[in-house]
């Protein structure tokens, strides 16, 4: 496992859990919003070990309530599986947090029962979804399978999308609302520049455009809700 960062404590990434964070490298994504950018290069990065993590896991077994997978992209992770085999066996709940890009490993995990909850980032509407990423080209399949997966799962889950005002319109929200019609929650959350943004010139949008857009989905997906008000 490539861990270049572990949070020890949260009390906001994983809904009713007091957790931990452990973020892997790499990404098959350059999102130009993405806060993590030394993490999608994966280079000159210092590494934790993973006994470390387990090690800390196992002295707080009985107070910690659960674990967060992050990154980067977590899917991209080869011995992914083994790893979290190892934070289940300690009692741990597991919240992925992925881009949806590697349906086949995501299915696998959750067929395993190794994942609890999942968070998925819906880049934009799936025309946009290329640029949104920073990448040339997706393959916007495999996408909409990693959302057939969740919604199929059987656990708990949610979608989620970062709001630019360089990247959305309100037409985009329509067609993602129409996208995942009966989607058990979504969550909008607007864009805030910092110095580890990819790219610079990037703006969040107003309050009544983020309201506008809950509203927008809300006709298709019943939870809708802002987070950062």
């Amino acid at each position: 496992m490539r861990i270049h960062g572990f949070q020890k404590l949260t009390l906001l990434d994983f809904p009713g859990k007091m957790a931990c964070i452990v973020f892997t490298g790499g990404c098959n994504f350059v999102c130009p919003f993405c806060h993590n950018s030394r993490l999608i290069a994966d280079k000159d990065l210092p590494s934790i070990a993973e006994e470390e993590v387990l090690d800390y896991l196992k002295k707080r077994a009985g107070i910690l309530e659960g674990v967060v997978i992050s990154g980067g992209e977590p899917l991209l992770q080869p011995d992914l599986k083994e790893f979290l085999t190892k934070i289940k066996a300690l009692g741990y709940p597991v919240k992925l947090d992925t881009n949806g890009s590697i349906p086949d490993r995501l299915e696998e995990l959750v067929n395993a029962g190794l994942i609890d909850y999942i968070a998925m980032d819906i880049k934009n509407s799936p025309a946009k979804y290329a640029l949104t990423a920073g990448l040339e080209s997706i393959d916007i399949g495999k996408i909409k399978r990693s959302v057939e997966i969740i919604m199929n799962s059987g656990i708990d889950y949610e979608f989620r999308t970062t709001v630019i005002k360089e990247f959305h319109e309100q037409a985009d929200f329509e067609k993602i609302g129409r996208w995942l019609t009966g989607a058990k929650a979504f969550f909008l959350q607007n864009f805030r520049d910092s110095e580890g943004v990819v790219y610079d010139g990037l703006h969040p949008v107003s309050k009544n455009d983020l309201i506008d857009a809950k509203n927008i989905l809300n006709r298709y997906i019943v939870n809708v809700s802002i987070r950062g008000e």
